[in-house]
């Protein structure tokens, strides 16, 4: 059969919608106190999130098939995503824009690179018609579609400083909610994230399962540290360049395409476009999401403005017994 009648195609629409009602139900919950009843958590294969964003999993899991070419940039929330995205596109764009005609320019990075649980149909156009196989995920590694590791796709990770990631998503899920530090206290997500209940955590588990990943296959998976890349920029976007199959030649190494690329992807320019300050990521949705969210602070350090000294010693204590053995530094 080539098609399905509008007849079938609604039938099958309502025994997915039903199969995944079940499967929501059969999910462990949390309503997250932090957002005062607004929020439910679930816990699917051992990484909490938003019943949105698991649903689009869910269908990804069962319907998408990679292809080889395709790259996935992979992170957990607020690690450095939007910067990595746009490095990305920018890296592989380079022959169709420069930094004065990219989409970067008019559109933020998360429209550029589009999340797998979230738009599915524009990841199969692009597999159509773009010739840009760039894709994104928040997924833990263990729940990524089986396609993609079948198809022996390159996966970049990136990860940060764990105080950090706390204080910026917490910033972003408050934002989102339009409420206020009284009405969302942190200490509250604190202690939610520390047990594991935030999007896409526990995000220790997200860390390793990425890791442990790379130390199997190197050659396709990157591993970035977000400090690391602040501080020696130019290293490591030559390196994710190569990594990805889009090496600098000589000729553009000389005339400073790397320098272009890290000008046009940085906060700095990023978050002082006008599409980043007055514009909106998906607003037909319910909950759109205005685009000068992701562009907070991108600084390091900014934890020491929200933390306890009991926190602090809580959140050492758990990333020295998480990460005990393996090398990973996020501090």
């Amino acid at each position: 059969m080539n098609h399905l009648t509008p007849e079938l195609a609604e039938n099958l629409l309502t025994i997915f919608i039903s199969a995944m009602e079940d499967i929501f139900n059969s999910l462990p919950q949390k309503s997250s106190c932090w957002l005062k009843g607004k929020g439910i958590m679930y816990k699917y294969q051992g990484f909490w999130n938003i019943k949105d964003f698991l649903e689009g999993a869910i269908l990804a899991q069962q319907i998408f098939k990679a292809q080889p070419s395709d790259v996935l940039v992979s992170s957990c929330p607020k690690t450095g995503t939007t910067w990595l995205k746009a490095l990305v596109f920018a890296i592989v764009t380079r022959d169709k824009f420069d930094e004065s005609t990219s989409p970067l320019l008019t559109s933020v990075p998360h429209e550029c690179i589009p999340f797998l649980e979230k738009d599915l149909e524009q990841i199969q156009d692009n597999h159509k018609n773009s010739g840009i196989p760039l894709i994104a995920t928040h997924l833990a590694y263990t729940s990524l579609p089986k396609s993609l590791i079948a198809a022996n796709c390159k996966i970049v990770y990136i990860y940060r400083n764990v105080k950090d990631v706390i204080v910026s998503h917490y910033h972003f899920r408050r934002q989102i909610q339009k409420l206020s530090m009284e009405d969302a206290p942190f200490e509250e997500f604190f202690y939610d994230f520390c047990q594991g209940i935030s999007c896409c955590g526990p995000y220790w588990d997200h860390i390793l399962g990425y890791w442990k990943a790379s130390q199997e296959r190197p050659e396709r998976i990157l591993f970035l540290k977000y400090e690391d890349m602040k501080r020696d920029a130019r290293n490591d976007v030559k390196m994710l360049a190569e990594f990805i199959g889009y090496p600098f030649t000589i000729e553009e190494e000389k005339a400073g395409t790397i320098e272009n690329i890290i000008k046009l992807c940085s906060f700095e320019n990023l978050s002082n476009l006008e599409v980043n300050k007055s514009g909106k990521h998906r607003p037909e949705e319910p909950i759109s999401i205005e685009n000068r969210i992701y562009f907070r602070k991108a600084k390091d350090g900014d934890w020491e403005n929200y933390f306890t000294e009991e926190m602090k010693e809580k959140v050492d204590k758990l990333t020295h017994e998480q990460l005990r053995g393996t090398g990973l530094v996020l501090k």
